[in-house]
């Protein structure tokens, strides 16, 4: 069961059903794109962003990332934690075909998976990123791993966010704010090192 005092934000009732298990937290949905329309959502989110924080957590697909986006926008960054769940293909069992972009949403995703993804967004809560102490991992690491500016740049940024369990679609920035808080420099590069054997 994760704990924490900050309200949890999905994208629909499934979801909501899922979490429910998992956590006590406060869990707020928004309905999709409908929350772009819903003002007295949008000022509901905005008073808990500012009242005890949020955590996002929405689907891996496009739709997923520009919801987040939306919800980081009108809460304020500061005030949000991210929880992302990895790509993992396949269709949630009440529906008869895949996503457009065929990967499980939040709803299909194992409670293990939805746990560590909690867990792992609050690790800096109480004590800042996961490996204080050693120098973080910037976009100059990337580009002298390949993962930036380099041929095949993308790809290579793409296998390793699957080997560390993340989203492939994530941006730069977010990457770079999800090794430095749940792996540190050290983590960074024992997977580096997996891929290059």
């Amino acid at each position: 069961m994760i704990e924490t005092g900050r309200a949890i934000v999905v994208e629909g009732r499934y979801d909501l059903a899922h979490l429910s298990g998992l956590t006590k937290a406060l869990i707020i949905t928004t309905d999709g794109f409908n929350i772009r329309r819903d003002t007295e959502k949008q000022e509901l989110i905005k008073r808990l962003a500012r009242e005890c924080g949020l955590i996002i957590l929405t689907d891996s697909d496009d739709a997923g990332f520009q919801i987040r986006k939306y919800i980081e926008d009108i809460a304020g960054k500061e005030r949000v934690l991210h929880a992302y769940v990895p790509d993992i293909r396949g269709r949630e069992r009440r529906k008869s075909a895949p996503s457009g972009a065929g990967l499980l949403g939040v709803e299909g995703i194992a409670p293990v998976l939805i746990e560590k993804a909690l867990a792992d967004a609050l690790k800096g809560e109480n004590g800042g990123f996961a490996a204080e102490q050693e120098p973080p991992i910037t976009s100059s690491v990337l580009y002298e791993d390949g993962l930036l500016g380099a041929p095949n740049a993308a790809q290579k940024r793409a296998v390793f966010l699957k080997a560390a369990g993340l989203p492939t679609r994530l941006s730069t920035s977010a990457m770079l704010k999800l090794i430095n808080r749940l792996f540190g420099r050290s983590g960074y590069k024992k997977i580096i090192e997996k891929l290059q054997k």
